[in-house]
């Protein structure tokens, strides 16, 4: 019958999977990505990959009052608190620039079901 539907199909099918490749390099770029936050002026570091997942935490041992154990245990919950929510916020941006543009080319929909977005 009318052999043009099987064209675009195939176009269809051709343009699925590279959006499906684009997709997996943007989630191994997102894996491979790190993200520091700070806090308290850089005494407290955290370190995310472009997932959110925690990665590091660095403490600056001037950040520990040695006469105040329990207040400075309180402020460093604090820091690190802080800095892995600024790193979040830079997490955020990266999962923005990197899977964007991808979610408009999928359209309003998107596509369900994908694991992590």
């Amino acid at each position: 019958m009318n052999s043009g539907g099987g064209m675009d199909m195939q176009a269809i099918l051709q343009q699925a999977q590279q959006m499906q490749q684009q997709l997996m390099a943007a989630q191994q770029e997102l894996d491979d990505a790190q993200v520091e936050g700070t806090a308290g002026g850089g005494l407290v570091k955290t370190t995310l990959n472009g997932r959110g997942q925690l990665q590091d935490v660095t403490i600056d041992p001037k950040a520990i009052d040695p006469d105040d154990a329990g207040e400075t245990a309180q402020t460093i919950a604090d820091l690190v608190l802080a800095a892995v929510r600024d790193a979040e916020r830079a997490v955020d941006e990266l999962q923005q620039e990197k899977m964007g543009p991808l979610a408009e080319g999928m359209g309003e929909g998107g596509m369900p079901g994908l694991p992590g977005f």
